[in-house]
C-alpha cells in the first residue's frame, strides 16, 4: 500500500532527526545537525534492503516517490527555519561539523562508486544473442547522411 512507502518514510526521518538532535548535543550545537540528510540516507539505505530482498511491493514504491517528489520543496521550508547566521556567529564549531559532513559525504560517495565499478568488472559478460546483427549495422545510415562504418568490439575477460 502507498502507506507503507509514507510511514517509512516518516520512520527514516524521525530516526535522522534523533541522530541529528543526538549529534547537535554531542558537539554543543544548539540546532539540529544533517538530521534530514541522515534521513534521507537512511531511506535510500532502506530501500535497497527491501528491493534487494524482494519484499518492496510497487504500491509501497509510490508512496516514498511521492514524498521524493515533494523532498525539495521539504527541505527548502525547513532551511528556511534554520538561522544560519546566528550558527556560524556561535564559534567554529558549526563550520567544522559542516566541513567534517562534507568530507564523509565525499568519501561514502566515493566508497559507493569504487563498490558499483567493482560490481560492473565482476559482471558476466554478456552473451552472443544481445548482439545486433551484421545486416542492421552494414545498412544503418548516420544522422547526416552518412552510410556508417561496421564497427565491432570485443571484450576480453581477465
Amino acid at each position: 500500500m502507498v502507506i507503507f512507502g509514507t510511514a517509512l518514510l516518516a520512520f527514516c526521518y524521525l530516526a535522522g532527526v534523533l541522530v541529528g538532535e543526538g549529534l547537535a548535543i554531542v558537539i554543543g550545537v544548539k540546532a539540529n545537525v544533517g538530521g534530514v540528510g541522515i534521513a534521507m540516507l537512511l531511506l535510500i539505505a532502506a530501500l535497497h534492503v527491501l528491493h534487494k530482498r524482494g519484499i518492496l511491493l510497487p504500491e509501497t514504491e509510490k508512496g516514498v516517490t511521492f514524498w521524493a517528489m515533494m523532498y525539495i520543496p521539504v527541505v527548502v521550508a525547513m532551511a528556511a527555519t534554520q538561522n544560519v547566521i546566528v550558527a556560524a556567529r556561535s564559534g567554529p564549531v558549526a563550520l567544522l561539523s559542516a566541513a567534517g559532513a562534507f568530507a564523509v559525504c565525499v568519501l561514502v560517495i566515493s566508497f559507493i562508486n569504487r563498490i558499483i565499478e567493482r560490481a560492473h568488472i565482476a559482471s558476466p559478460p554478456l552473451d552472443d544473442s544481445s548482439e545486433i546483427p551484421e545486416s542492421e549495422l552494414a545498412g544503418a545510415i548516420a544522422p547526416h547522411g552518412h552510410a556508417q562504418t561496421q564497427v565491432q568490439t570485443k571484450v576480453e575477460v581477465r
